[in-house]
């Protein structure tokens, strides 16, 4: 009988978590029926049935780990009940519809079988000169998969030096200890913040003196009491960068391997923690959207952050980030840049200071901001200029708001 297949819900995810079945075996299922929530390595989505049948078989049961085109159920005809037709592949949430995926079941590859592997990663192997025969493959039957050639290409040296150890040191689990398995998210967080440890980042910290901003948003929450969430630093955060940004098209930029890209659009990232791990959901368009509008579209995208529900189009197309952690008390920390982004700015928390002014002691309200920069694409005359031309625009706020 044909299979239902982890369908591909996001363009990184390489596997998914099947985190409940809604329907159980034996059960009709009718076109359009969510069949299971599938956990993503950006969100929790639902998985779609495109055809009618019966579910005659649940091989991978609530929280199994599969890779994208991998059988997680079997469908038969309603009819027959034996004849089905495949839906992993044709399977959709609401705002992306699963990619296809080629996954037909195969024996594994021995020694003497030919090579299983898709077009696109025979045609890297051709362009960097691998052999495939020595490529172990993690996909469906065997299949050597992109992520495999990846691996070999993202490690020349190793394949040059068979003797070199490339062992990460991980930790070992002593009596008592416990073994927590990693969510698709924290999976891919690491995933990601490895690429990013090879980005060439330098930094550059400011003190903004954050008196006016503090008496704007205390105005701001008292004009708009009762007609929606309070303004937060981080609303008014992302409508400064935004405006910022739309003078600084160079900040506004990502890294293309071989060229940048000047991005038309100012779509803000904003660092969320959730119990699974760190998501951030974009604003997109930020320079074109009021305070108050980026305060209720940021308030609904955290909290679909936190229960999990945020889609792929909602976590996509940032180009540059928000991360604030000045709520927790912190003053002053460096971010990780969000690759391909080019910049990601660190906030601290707002915080009165004594400082000298005029040869006295004076008190000031103080905010600590701290600019990661991939230096690929920005040097650090550029990048002191979006921050001075920032650090401007918060100390006399009420450009925030044209």
């Amino acid at each position: 009988m044909p299979d239902v297949l982890m369908p591909r819900l996001s363009d990184t995810m390489t596997e998914g978590v099947v985190g409940q079945w809604l329907k159980h075996e034996g059960e009709v299922v009718r076109r359009g029926d969510v069949l299971a929530e599938i956990e993503t390595d950006k969100a929790t989505m639902e998985l779609e049935a495109y055809d009618s049948g019966v579910l005659t078989r649940i091989i991978a049961p609530a929280g199994s780990t599969v890779p994208i085109g991998q059988p997680i159920a079997v469908i038969g005809d309603e009819a027959v009940g034996g004849t089905a037709k495949p839906v992993g592949e044709q399977a959709t949430t609401p705002v992306s519809r699963a990619l296809p995926v080629e996954a037909s079941p195969a024996p594994p590859s021995t020694p003497t079988a030919p090579v299983r592997a898709t077009p696109l990663v025979r045609t890297l192997a051709r362009e960097h000169g691998i052999d495939l025969a020595g490529v172990t493959g993690t996909g469906p039957g065997g299949r050597i998969v992109r992520k495999d050639i990846e691996a070999v290409i993202d490690r020349p040296a190793v394949a040059a030096q068979p003797n070199a150890s490339t062992t990460v040191p991980t930790a070992t689990a002593d009596d008592g200890d416990e073994q927590v398995p990693l969510s698709s998210i924290r999976r891919i967080t690491a995933q990601r913040l490895t690429e990013s440890a090879a980005t060439p980042h330098f930094y550059l910290t400011a003190v903004v003196d954050a008196g006016a901003l503090q008496r704007l948003r205390t105005e701001l929450k008292t004009e708009f009491s009762g007609t929606g969430p309070k303004i937060s630093v981080t609303d008014l955060m992302i409508r400064a960068c935004a405006v910022t940004l739309r003078s600084h098209i160079h900040v506004n930029s990502s890294w293309g391997g071989d060229h940048l890209v000047r991005h038309s659009h100012v779509n803000i990232g904003c660092a969320v923690a959730t119990d699974s791990g760190l998501l951030v959901p974009v604003v997109r368009d930020a320079d074109r959207k009021s305070l108050n509008k980026i305060g209720v579209e940021l308030h609904a995208l955290v909290e679909r952050a936190r229960a999990g529900r945020l889609t792929p189009d909602e976590m996509t197309g940032g180009t540059f980030t928000i991360s604030n952690l000045g709520m927790y008390g912190i003053d002053y920390f460096t971010a990780v840049i969000n690759p391909p982004e080019s910049a990601i700015l660190a906030v601290g928390a707002v915080q009165d200071e004594a400082v000298v002014r005029n040869g006295r002691l004076a008190a000031a309200t103080r905010m600590k901001l701290t600019l990661s920069i991939d230096h690929r694409v920005l040097d650090g005359a550029t990048a002191a200029v979006f921050l001075r031309d920032l650090m401007h625009l918060l100390e006399h706020p009420l450009r925030i708001l044209a």
